[in-house]
């Protein structure tokens, strides 16, 4: 098939979180067919809640910048599926990905007339089994590898990884996951594997008991970012620096061995330090970053390296700013978690100018919640809603909230012509559904 075929086939499968269908099985046999290209392949595996896009990102980023030839699986895409699967950074080429399509799916079509699988893979199933072909086609030295759908049953978790990564654990998928933290961080467990090392971020105490209480059943050695210490925290809307400090005989060779420059509380001569800076806005981002240096330490990657990678980092759609005066920021917060970390964002940086939010979702998502969180913080709220199956309609969203000046707009084209007179103070947010956002990017981006 050529790309657009091969696009509109995996469309016809099914969005991937409403078909998707948790097991290993299918998989399995499909990567079995095909020669089990993920043995012959490294691995830094990450799951979580929210953040685990942006830490693959950062991680990917700073391999590069260490000279090793790299492969990033992350889903969703925003544009193109091309941009789910990218070697060296950059996205498969359109035939490259019709290629692997053509290459999985003969396999797939093959096991089925044999019976040896019950159904076609899923969406993500067949990109997942795609992503690892060509990653190993193409030699790749590592693959920064991101779970789509919680991590015991997920497609990606047929690789044994050099390194196991989870991000903040919270409330998303209760439907496939389960309703409590503590089912939800079970889910992300799933990933942990005997004896291989694993680094979590800081997680709420119903998820870290059930993250410590996996890793000692496996004897995975754990390092926990809340053991690193951040020093002269700098944050504005753009990003945010500070001072990484390492715990005591964290055996971390090629970093900095002398503290840095004096700046407030010093930084003790026996331990050892990164500057960061993270490019991406938001105070959530510093944990991500913190969690992405941490993973890149344990990797032995050079601390110049950590640094000027995570520099580096590119990662659309999250508190992205796309327009200025009057600003433009589109953000993907599709769950309580996001929407609490785009209200703390407005909160600190935007207070004292006029908001307007700009808001889409999905009809699985917790939207009573998202919008209590969110529509204070502003002004004025369009709802609106992306050109998707599953989008929930703007009158749904509207007959949810009490906000006072809330208007609806078919499309996201119609919402950000009624935001077309504001003025230069002013800030606009795009937020909720992905989908929405890739919509806004590519009417302001072209």
């Amino acid at each position: 098939m050529n790309y657009p075929d091969s696009v509109h086939f995996l469309y016809a499968l099914g969005n991937e979180i409403k078909t998707a269908k948790l097991g290993l099985g299918r998989i399995g046999t499909v990567l079995d067919a095909l020669g089990r290209p993920q043995d012959r392949l490294r691995f830094v595996h990450v799951a979580g809640t929210n953040g685990k896009g942006s830490v693959c990102a950062m991680i990917e980023s700073a391999l590069r910048a260490d000279r090793r030839r790299t492969g990033l699986f992350t889903s969703p895409h925003l544009a193109e599926p091309t941009e789910r699967i990218r070697i060296g950074g950059l996205p498969l080429s359109a035939e490259r990905f019709a290629g692997a399509f053509d290459r999985v799916h003969a396999v797939v079509e093959k096991l089925l007339d044999s019976g040896a699988i019950d159904m076609h893979t899923t969406y993500f199933e067949t990109v997942t089994a795609m992503a690892l072909w060509v990653f190993a086609e193409e030699r790749v030295d590592v693959v920064v590898l991101e779970v789509g759908l919680g991590g015991r049953l997920d497609a990606t978790n047929v690789v044994v990884p050099e390194l196991s990564v989870i991000t903040p654990v919270d409330f998303d998928h209760e439907a496939f996951l389960g309703k409590s933290l503590q089912s939800i961080a079970g889910e992300k467990a799933g990933i942990l594997k005997t004896a291989v090392p694993a680094v979590f971020a800081r997680q709420r105490p119903e998820a870290a008991r059930v993250l410590e209480d996996r890793a000692a059943a496996l004897a995975v050695p754990v390092v926990r970012t809340e053991d690193w210490s951040i020093r002269e925290l700098a944050l504005d809307p753009r990003g945010s620096r500070f001072v990484l400090v390492a715990p005591n005989r964290a055996g971390l060779g090629g970093w900095q061995a002398a503290p840095p420059p004096r700046v407030g509380q010093a930084v003790p001569p026996a331990q050892q330090y990164l500057r960061i800076h993270c490019p991406l806005a938001g105070e959530h981002q510093v944990e991500n970053a913190v969690t992405a240096a941490v993973a890149l330490a344990r990797l032995g990657v050079p601390g110049a390296a950590i640094e000027a990678g995570i520099a580096r980092t590119e990662w659309p759609g999250r508190l992205e700013r796309v327009a200025e005066s009057p600003e433009i920021i589109l953000d993907g917060a599709h769950n309580p978690a996001g929407a609490r970390a785009l209200a703390a964002y407005i909160e600190r940086f935007y207070s004292g100018r006029p908001v307007r939010l700009i808001y889409g979702a999905m009809r699985d998502k917790a939207i009573e919640e998202i919008s209590g969180v969110l529509f204070p913080r502003a002004q004025q709220v369009i709802v609106t809603a992306p050109r998707q199956a599953r989008a929930l309609s703007p009158e749904a969203i509207h007959r949810i909230s009490d906000h006072p000046n809330l208007l609806t707009a078919p499309d996201i084209e119609a919402a950000l012509a009624l935001v077309r007179g504001a003025a230069p103070e002013d800030v606009i947010f795009v937020t909720g559904s992905l989908f929405l956002v890739a919509e806004a990017r590519a009417l302001l981006l072209g």
